[in-house]
């Protein structure tokens, strides 16, 4: 199958034992990828020995100034574009493909549904079988592979920055991720305008990326028919909270905020007895709604 040129685009941020790795897949897949570009966040002298290693042409950017996921992101894609791409591949530093076909699967599943754009389905690394988080459908959360049914493809859902592919054409319609997010919710901001937008996308089910578990921050309530996402880490809960707050003031999103009162409203009063974080979500979120994106 003619294609077109496929670039990777890789974020990293001092982890260069893992980006390793995750490289290694991506270059030995059955589909060849034209062109890899690593965005290092770190700026590492063992970032650019693991990139210059890699058996495919590449550019690597090393960044004097922490851009984030989304600004990392952003960046490479938009190389990716003046690089003369026809497909750009996303991925993480922490997780991979989960084997050499995975890129070949995704373009036919690109083709025989007519996709701008599709994603693996996201699997625990350790337990492939179970999702690395987990999925609504409906009022029921999906959190193994095997429920997700028999079908080869999955419409208006996806995970876009853990190996999904983006045609440039979907690229010029909904643009790039917005670098003010930093972290955490860039991908659902990027989700809201692909919906938006109307370009074709969603998740090929014969396909998989494995990350780490992702699960352990969404809290179940109300019986487990529905979930509130509570990092324990004092950073990721301030992007979290914050980025959510700007997320639901966006066309599109704030048909969710009663959903998200009565979600987090739930869990701090009722399940954690817990006023002071309930406070402390109002707050950030506040920042988010009037667009104060300062980092912490």
């Amino acid at each position: 199958m003619n294609a077109g040129k496929v670039v990777a685009v890789v974020v990293t941020m001092n982890r260069y034992e893992l980006l390793a790795r995750s490289l290694g897949v991506i270059a030995d897949q059955s589909h060849q990828v034209n062109h890899l570009i690593v965005i290092d966040n770190g700026n590492q002298r063992e970032v650019r020995e693991v990139v210059h290693g890699i058996d495919l042409p590449a550019t690597y950017l090393p960044s004097e100034r922490n851009l984030g996921g989304a600004g990392g992101f952003a960046l490479g894609m938009l190389y990716a574009l003046s690089l003369g791409a026809d497909w750009v591949w996303l991925a993480d530093d922490d997780g991979r493909p989960e084997g050499p076909q995975v890129l070949a699967t995704l373009l036919a599943c690109a083709t025989r549904h007519s996709l701008d754009a599709v994603s693996p389905v996201v699997v625990n690394i350790d337990e492939p079988d179970r999702m690395a988080f987990p999925l609504r459908r409906g009022l029921t959360w999906r959190r193994k592979r095997s429920e997700l049914g028999d079908s080869d493809f999955l419409p208006g859902i996806a995970s876009l920055f853990n190996g999904a592919l983006f045609s440039a054409a979907c690229i010029d319609a909904v643009g790039v991720p917005d670098h003010r997010l930093f972290v955490r919710g860039d991908e659902v901001e990027v989700h809201r305008r692909m919906v938006r937008s109307g370009v074709r996308f969603g998740t090929c089910l014969t396909s998989a990326y494995l990350h780490p578990d992702g699960s352990d921050e969404f809290r179940p309530i109300l019986g487990g028919r529905m979930h509130a996402q509570y990092p324990t880490d004092a950073s990721k809960r301030h992007f979290t909270y914050r980025n959510r707050g700007y997320l639901l003031a966006q066309p599109g999103l704030r048909r969710l905020l009663p959903q998200e009162w009565l979600r987090f409203g739930w869990y701090f009063l009722i399940t954690t007895r817990d006023p002071a974080g309930l406070w402390q979500w109002r707050r950030l979120r506040s920042l988010g709604r009037r667009e104060r994106f300062g980092r912490p």
